[in-house]
C-alpha cells in the first residue's frame, strides 16, 4: 500500500493535538491535526484515515455532532472513532459518545500507552481491510480473464482432432479452476 495510514486527530487546543503527535510518535502513520469539527469533516472528503481521534468538547460543532456526520457519510461511516475528553468521566456523555458512533471515550488524563495501543490496533485492521480488497480486486480480474478464456474456447472448433482434444483439455482446467474457487 503507497499511500500513507492517515490518523485524523480533532481538538481545539493546539497543546492537546502535540500531545497526540508525541504519543503516536514512531508509529506508521500520518496525522492530520485540525482544531475543529468543520475541518475534520473537510478532511474526510478528500483523504482516507484509519482511525478519529476526537475531543467531545469543542466549542462550534462538538465532538458528538461531528461524530454523527462521519456516521451519516457512507464515505466515512465505516472510521472508527476514539472519544478524548478533559472531562471527568461522566457515563452520561460516555453513553452519548458510544451513542454518536465511538469505539471508545477515554477521558484525560489517559494512558498514553493505551491510546497508542489502540491507535495501533487500528492502523493494523486498516490495513488488513485494505490488503483484503486489493486480493478481491485481483481474484475479481483472474475470474473475468477464466471467463473470457471460456468464452474463446467455446467459440473455437477446431477442425484437427488433436487441436480439438488440447481445447477441450484446456476447457476442462479453465471450468475446474472456476469451480474450486470460492469467488
Amino acid at each position: 500500500m503507497s499511500a500513507p495510514v492517515r490518523v485524523l486527530a480533532v481538538d481545539d487546543r493546539r497543546e492537546n493535538l502535540l500531545a497526540l503527535q508525541a504519543i503516536l510518535e514512531g508509529l506508521p502513520v500520518e496525522i492530520v491535526a485540525v482544531t475543529c469539527g468543520e475541518d475534520a469533516l473537510k478532511q474526510l472528503l478528500v483523504k482516507d484515515f484509519a482511525v478519529i481521534l476526537l475531543d467531545a468538547h469543542m466549542p462550534g460543532m462538538d465532538g458528538f455532532e461531528t461524530a454523527k456526520h462521519v456516521k451519516q457519510r457512507e464515505r466515512t461511516r465505516h472510521i472508527p472513532i476514539l472519544f478524548l475528553t478533559a472531562a471527568d468521566y461522566d457515563a452520561h456523555l460516555a453513553f452519548r459518545g458510544y451513542q454518536a458512533g465511538a469505539v471508545d471515550y477515554l477521558t484525560k488524563p489517559f494512558d498514553p500507552w493505551v491510546l497508542r495501543s489502540k491507535v495501533a490496533v487500528f492502523v493494523d485492521l486498516y490495513l488488513l481491510h485494505a490488503e483484503l480488497a486489493e486480493r478481491a480486486a485481483e481474484r475479481d480480474a483472474l475470474r473475468k480473464g477464466v471467463d473470457e478464456a471460456l468464452e474463446l474456447l467455446d467459440g473455437a472448433g477446431p477442425a484437427d482432432p488433436a487441436a480439438s482434444a488440447l481445447v477441450e483439455r484446456l476447457r476442462g482446467a479453465l471450468g475446474a479452476l472456476r469451480d474450486e474457487q470460492p469467488w
